[in-house]
Order: structure tokens, then sequence, then C-alpha cells
């Protein structure tokens, strides 16, 4: 009678699962301890994620209460969605949504593709000590603050600026407001941008370059292909994914037009078209101490981001390529 009790089926599933689950706890440490060193390697960025970003994300909190400084974030009052109600119903916020998103594509269009370019002609520069200092120098913007590159546009260009001096003192000219005047405003920023992140967002393009195989061109040159058709057919299909990955990303910052470059270029002539998310949230969130709608509005921004990331992703994936994730 025990014997029969110990072979029935109810009784070997438990020993089993013991087993295989020391089993796996084994290889896990095994795992952990082989890769020590890659794990105590990425500490750091993860201590980084945590703090800086996950932490603060309890603070999102605010974004459903009436917040006030004197009752703290748990004790002010529950208001739900009112503040996420309030952004369509506020008429500015059309109007700043509307720059945000026009901003973010003329980014998209004119500055984005300038780094591949870039990549692509410094890929044909056969003399090597030319093709360092050319990216040593289109490298360098990168490292400057938005406050040092804003400074030197303003030299430039304000009213008794070397710009409008050289047009007065050469053609004649009359000053041109370029930073007051709204219609200088848009191509101002875009051209920053590209001056200053072109040459940096090339680093990843030329790494993809460097992995394609030099045969390829070697037999695309034997069957009569000039440096046009091998760039059409070999370079751009080899970096194609990296162009894609690059492009999922950057829509995940469609409603982050670049809130240190924007504000340091507003003016009270440029505001209607230059006011972007960002700035809105700063103004709101410290100017009228609206903390509670500013965080309403940054999970929004946030949200549509994410929305936007995940579509790309799923589209690119539905295409071929590999997406981001």
């Amino acid at each position: 009678m025990r014997l029969n009790t110990l072979n029935t089926p109810t009784d070997s599933p438990p020993a089993v699962r013991k087993t295989s689950t020391a089993s796996r706890l084994g290889r896990l440490r095994t795992r952990l301890w082989k890769d020590r060193y890659l794990l105590l390697l990425g500490l750091p960025g993860i201590a980084y994620f945590l703090i800086y970003r996950y932490i603060p994300m309890a603070g999102l909190y605010m974004a459903f209460v009436e917040y006030s400084p004197f009752q703290g974030i748990i004790g002010s009052p529950w208001v739900g969605w009112k503040h996420f109600a309030r952004i369509f119903e506020d008429p500015e916020i059309l109007q700043v949504l509307w720059n945000t998103l026009f901003i973010s594509f003329l980014q998209i269009v004119f500055a984005f593709p300038v780094p591949i370019v870039l990549a692509l002609m410094l890929n044909e520069l056969r003399n090597q000590i030319y093709k360092r200092i050319v990216q040593s120098v289109i490298y360098l913007p990168h490292f400057l603050s938005w406050v040092v590159v804003i400074g030197i546009c303003t030299i430039f260009l304000k009213g008794n600026g070397v710009i409008n001096d050289l047009l007065k003192n050469v053609f004649g000219l009359e000053p041109i407001p370029f930073l007051t005047d709204p219609d200088y405003f848009r191509p101002l920023v875009i051209l920053q941008v590209i001056w200053k992140e072109a040459g940096w967002g090339t680093i990843l393009f030329l790494a993809a370059l460097a992995g394609v195989n030099p045969q390829l061109y070697e037999a695309a040159a034997i069957d009569g292909a000039g440096k046009f058709r091998r760039m059409w057919h070999i370079t751009l299909p080899a970096i194609r994914n990296t162009i894609v990955i690059l492009l999922i990303l950057r829509l995940g910052h469609v409603m982050d037009a670049g809130y240190e470059q924007i504000f340091l270029m507003l003016n009270p002539f440029n505001m209607e078209i230059g006011n972007i998310l960002d700035t809105y949230v700063f103004y709101k969130g410290i100017g009228q101490s609206d903390y509670s709608f500013a965080t309403a509005v940054g999970l929004f921004k946030g949200t549509v981001g994410l929305v936007l990331v995940l579509s790309a992703n799923y589209v690119a994936k539905k295409l071929g390529d590999e997406g981001a994730f």
C-alpha cells in the first residue's frame, strides 16, 4: 500500500520541481559569477537610471492632485483627470503643440539626414589624416553648451553684429533683425541644431560603415559600378537598420523640440511661434506655480512619445527591418 502511494503521479512532481528549480538557480549563480565583471561595469548605469529616471517618476502623482506646497504631494486633494482635461481646453496649448510638432518635423526633415550625408562623404575620403582632421572639427560643436552656442549666434546676428556690419559695409543694406523677426526663428533653430549635432551624429553611421565588407565594393567596381551606384546598392542598404533605429528613437523625442535652445532663443517678439511644450511647462509650473497642470502636460508629452516609438517600431518590423527592440 505504501509503495503504491509513492508511485502515484501526485508525489513525483514536487521532487522533479525541486530538482529543476535547484538546477536553474545553480545555472543562474554560475552565469552571474561568470559575467560578474560585466555586471559590475553596468552598475553605475543602472544606478543612474534608477536614481535620476525611475525614482523621480513617483512625482507624476502630482498630476492627479491639486498640489499645495503647504499640504505636500500626498496631503493635497485628489482631482483625478482634471488637469488632463485642461490640456484640451486651454486654447494656448494648441498653438504650443503646433509649434512643438512643427519644429520637430523640421528637425527630422532637415537635420536628421545631415549626419548620414556627412558619414557617406567622410567614408569616401582616402586621406586618413585629412579625414581625422575633418572629423575632429565637426565633432567639436557638440561639446559646447547651448548657452555658448546661442551666445555666439547672438554676437554674430544682433543688430550691430558681425553679419549686419558686413551686409551694411559691403552691400549697403539696412540691419536685418535676425533675432527678433519671427520669420528667422525656425531657420535659425534648425541651423543651430545642424551645426552643433550633425558631426556628432556621424559617429554611429561611420561605425556602421566600418562593418561593410570591402570585397563587395571591389566586386561592384569590377562589374563597372561607379561611386554613386556602389553607395546606393551597397553602402545605404548596409546602414539602413542603423538609420531606422535612430529614426525610431528620434520619433520618441518628437514632443521634445529642445528646451535649452528654445528657451534661450525666446523673446517677446518670437514667443508666439517659438513657445513649445517644454517652455510652456516651465512658464506654467515655475512662473505661475501651477505645478499639477505642468506635471500633467509633461506626462501627456511622455505618453505621446512612447506611443510614437512603439508605433514606429511596429511599422519598421512590418516593413522587414529589425526595429529598436
